[in-house]
């Protein structure tokens, strides 16, 4: 095996959550191009249409679950669905996410909670699910944020929780599935993005949070997903239980 071969997905599949638009769909692509088969799941079926294509353009079959990850019987049956299909799940990447800029004083429970219930306990249902089934040499890619590890000068106290509790969870998940179920689980923390979610911003934002990154520019979603592919294949064959930062160097600025 060549070192470019470590990095190959050839016979394996993928789950990708929120993989109806921006990071997801990027992540979709690429795990295609590296030759896994792909399981899409995200609560607009209409715009995981076009992401299946261009798993298929790839020459890699796609299978498209309407999925609300906040709901525990939704992750269960993508599952359940990439089972039937493909009899088999050996990537989960957990992107599903949304996020809010409230005043702590103003937000309120089921603002807070929806943010928890999706970007937090979403992607626990799903390890949980795809832990049961998946096999030795399996992976999972939780998708946190640097606002996990430090701050964007916005109050975003829900958002910053969901995703700095997901980096306690995939230690744990990573501990308990090492040597029973030889399962590796990484968190990426990404910086900022083209994306929907960076598309809400003020205008303006950007540009000052560019000037605050060492490499002076936000990332391009093929750099993320470059990284998620590394973590998901042989390539990152013995590195579990860490965070990997995809951010231009923000988290040491």
């Amino acid at each position: 095996m060549t070192v470019m071969d470590r990095f190959r997905l050839d016979g394996r599949v993928a789950v990708v959550t929120g993989a109806s638009s921006g990071l997801g769909v990027a992540f979709a692509k690429a795990l295609a191009e590296a030759g896994a088969d792909v399981v899409l799941g995200a609560r607009r079926a209409e715009k995981m249409a076009d992401t299946a294509t261009l798993v298929e353009s790839a020459g890699r079959r796609a299978l498209a679950v309407p999925t609300d990850v906040a709901r525990q019987e939704d992750c269960q049956a993508l599952v359940d669905a990439a089972m039937s299909e493909f009899g088999r799940v050996d990537v989960l990447v957990n992107n599903a996410g949304i996020g809010t800029a409230v005043p702590a004083t103003r937000e309120t429970v089921e603002e807070f909670t929806q943010v928890i219930d999706i970007n937090l306990n979403g992607c626990y249902w799903m390890a949980q699910a795809c832990g049961k089934v998946m096999g030795p040499g399996s992976s999972i890619v939780n998708i946190s944020s640097v606002l996990g590890l430090t701050t964007a000068r916005l109050p975003q106290a829900a958002y910053a929780s969901s995703k700095a509790g997901l980096l306690g969870l995939t230690r744990d998940l990573a501990q308990q599935w090492a040597s029973r179920k030889n399962i590796r689980v990484n968190a990426i923390a990404p910086g900022f993005f083209t994306s929907e979610m960076t598309d809400q911003y003020q205008d303006g934002y950007l540009d000052q949070m560019s000037e605050r990154i060492p490499m002076s520019r936000i990332g391009d979603p093929e750099e993320l997903a470059a990284a998620v592919v590394f973590l998901a294949s042989d390539a990152g064959g013995y590195v579990t239980g860490q965070t990997l930062p995809v951010d231009g160097g923000l988290t040491i600025a």
